[in-house]
């Protein structure tokens, strides 16, 4: 009975002695945190400029006038709801955990020079910045490091979605940049078709014939909601002529053929970018007149 009992006892220290080995593994304990203390704050209308560094490069977004742009590695228009996204985000990562204060661990948690650098100014002065590292052991955390701050934490949510973006990610793939409700004629030239969809006294007329409403409803969404897929910032060489121009209120939208059959060069009159469409995402707005009429009686 005796001999059981000191089993019992060998095995339970040896056991204890196993989880405090465990529980001491980088990255795998949480010692004392401040669960639902913030990594940063600061005002997010305050901010006009965002610097993201990491393996994707390095990427600057600054407001002008009111409008994100990118102005490194290059200079273009910014996704807004992308940049608005990283600066609403910034001031609401929720610390869960302690998980480390050893400097030389940070390479564990990808807290080191491998991590991801996030940057927010105003004025040219850092109202906060941190290092963000790779996911916790959950896949539903993130390791980050305040810049400047050896205390290494875990944070609720995968932040790289956020944040770890290729410059592509953070330009603005808007084609028209047209708001829906200011779309008022719409003109058609491609092949053999030429025709014009405009509003007369709130009511929607293909060449002078009553409109249906709900084709007309799609269409506009999808011309103001038009993305590209990619950039072409080098020089462009295609025919001299459209294969297709759709005319939004004075906006002519010029449609090139590609080498590649799935896809479409674009450009617009209102810029000199041009884009590279997917041929689906502008199968649903080249529209023959039969497509926009009104059923009859």
């Amino acid at each position: 009975m005796k001999g059981s009992i000191w089993k019992l006892l060998a095995l339970l220290l040896a056991l204890a002695a196993a989880v405090y080995f465990v529980l001491q593994r980088p990255g795998e304990q949480s010692s004392s945190g401040a669960p639902g203390t913030v990594l940063l704050s600061y005002d997010s209308a305050a901010v006009d400029r965002v610097e993201v560094a990491g393996r994707e490069g390095r990427t600057v977004l600054v407001k002008e006038a009111g409008s994100w742009q990118v102005v490194e590695p290059l200079r273009a228009p910014a996704d807004r709801a992308a940049v608005t996204d990283a600066v609403g985000k910034g001031r609401t990562i929720e610390l869960t955990a302690l998980v480390s204060s050893n400097p030389a661990k940070q390479g564990l948690f990808a807290v080191d020079s491998t991590g991801t650098v996030v940057r927010f100014f105003r004025g040219g002065t850092l109202l906060g910045a941190f290092v963000m590292g790779k996911a916790g052991p959950s896949f539903t955390e993130t390791y980050v490091r305040r810049d400047g701050s050896e205390d290494v934490h875990l944070a609720a949510g995968l932040l790289s979605g956020v944040f770890v973006r290729p410059v592509r990610d953070w330009r603005d793939k808007s084609v028209t940049g047209l708001p829906r409700e200011a779309i008022r004629t719409v003109g058609f030239r491609y092949g053999d078709t030429t025709f014009t969809l405009a509003m007369a006294d709130s009511l929607w007329l293909v060449g002078g014939k009553p409109a249906d409403r709900n084709a007309v409803d799609a269409l506009i969404g999808q011309l103001a909601g038009l993305q590209a897929d990619g950039f072409i910032d080098s020089a462009v060489t295609t025919a001299a002529e459209p294969w297709a121009v759709i005319d939004v209120d004075g906006t002519q939208i010029m449609v090139h053929r590609a080498s590649d059959d799935t896809k479409m060069l674009v450009h617009t009159s209102r810029s000199p970018q041009w884009f590279e469409v997917q041929k689906w995402r502008l199968d649903p707005v080249l529209k023959r007149e039969s497509d926009l009429l009104a059923p009859g009686p």
